[in-house]
């Protein structure tokens, strides 16, 4: 697991949290701004997975 992904599944989860907390305390801005945390942390491991995947092609004879 490279530096990408572990960052984009930190952010995925305080995405969560923040996504959480605004709903649960009516406040709109903290809910979408987890939203936007968890999408930047779904691309941000995708980016992750990607590098991974050429890694190990190149590893490959």
């Amino acid at each position: 697991m490279n530096k990408d992904q572990k960052d984009g599944v930190v952010n995925q989860a305080k995405g969560k949290v923040n996504e959480v907390v605004g709903k649960v305390t009516g406040n709109k801005t903290q809910e979408a701004k987890g939203d936007m945390q968890q999408a930047a942390g779904k691309v941000q491991k995708g980016v992750g997975d990607a590098r991974e995947d050429v890694k190990d092609a190149l590893k490959k004879p």
